[in-house]
């Protein structure tokens, strides 16, 4: 594929009760645009005793980005928030200067055998925005731009591109696009696209200048603007990027910043709970002697 930089296997991590694919960071890139970040998450099965539990953590420097196939998650953070995330809508929850939230299987499914399946995404902030007030925001499935062209689904789940505008309120230039075809098509979208971009093919597979590339792998682009491929039938792809920032982001644990310092102070401040608490909420996620993502 000409038009590829690098090609990213998706690589396994453990979360609790199941495994997630790790696409970003990788050794070789760190970033692509603001995109600092990115979870496959499932799919996976869960009996009537296996539930997702993720106790309080805290974040700085990011938007994170959830975006289920199936199942359920029930977001609460220490702004006050509590909302049940489903199939195609967008949790898009800001830490700029310090947030803390939970991740849990709704009450009603606990006891029953569910399913759950999506991607967790965090965004660098631009420097203006990484020390800003922290806040929330849902966007339902049907608020989300979505169209048909030549019998291929679109989805504009972030950002903006074709034209259109996502609701989610992102702080940078930005696209993350949601692509689906049954039938095997030829693509051709790099008009449409800016700065940096990478393609991750969740199901199916996509072929380019003669290469064929299987689902589970990221595809980053030498340059976005001639993004062209052949989509097999049956496949499901998403297409993320946007300007990249000046500044170099530095990523440890949970928290995202451009000066070592923030996360420094970061550290210590959850180490000495200053952070503000979730209610309802008691159990937290200690801090790791060390821990930092990367391929």
């Amino acid at each position: 594929m000409s038009n590829t930089k690098l090609i990213i296997e998706e690589r396994a991590a453990n979360i609790g009760n199941f495994l997630v694919g790790r696409l970003l960071p990788f050794r070789q890139k760190r970033m692509v645009g603001p995109f600092i970040f990115i979870d496959h998450m499932g799919p996976v099965k869960l009996n009537e005793k296996d539930n997702l539990d993720v106790n309080m953590h805290p974040h700085i420097g990011i938007s994170t980005l959830t975006f289920l196939f199936e199942g359920a998650i029930v977001h609460r953070d220490s702004i006050g928030t509590e909302i049940e995330i489903t199939p195609g809508a967008v949790n898009w929850m800001t830490a700029g200067k310090g947030v803390v939230h939970t991740e849990r299987t709704p009450e009603r499914l606990r006891n029953s055998t569910k399913r759950l399946h999506g991607l967790q995404i965090w965004v660098a902030l631009p420097l203006n925005e990484e020390q800003c007030e922290p806040s929330f925001a849902h966007v339902s499935s049907e608020k989300i731009p979505s169209w048909e062209n030549d019998g291929v689904q679109f989805k504009l789940i972030a950002g903006k591109a074709f034209g259109k505008q996502s609701p989610v309120p992102v702080y940078s230039s930005l696209f993350f696009i949601e692509i689906k075809s049954s039938e095997k098509k030829t693509i051709t979208i790099g008009e449409h696209l800016f700065g940096e971009s990478a393609l991750y093919i969740l199901d199916g597979s996509i072929t380019s200048d003669g290469h064929t590339y299987e689902s589970k792998k990221l595809l980053v682009a030498k340059d976005s603007t001639l993004c062209s491929f052949e989509i097999a039938a049956n496949s499901t792809i998403y297409i993320f990027g946007g300007e990249p920032f000046k500044e170099e982001r530095f990523i440890e644990w949970n928290f995202v910043a451009s000066n070592k310092e923030l996360i420094e102070q970061a550290k210590e401040d959850w180490k000495s709970n200053k952070f503000p608490s979730v209610p309802k909420e008691t159990d937290r996620i200690p801090l790791p002697e060390q821990r930092r993502f990367g391929g």
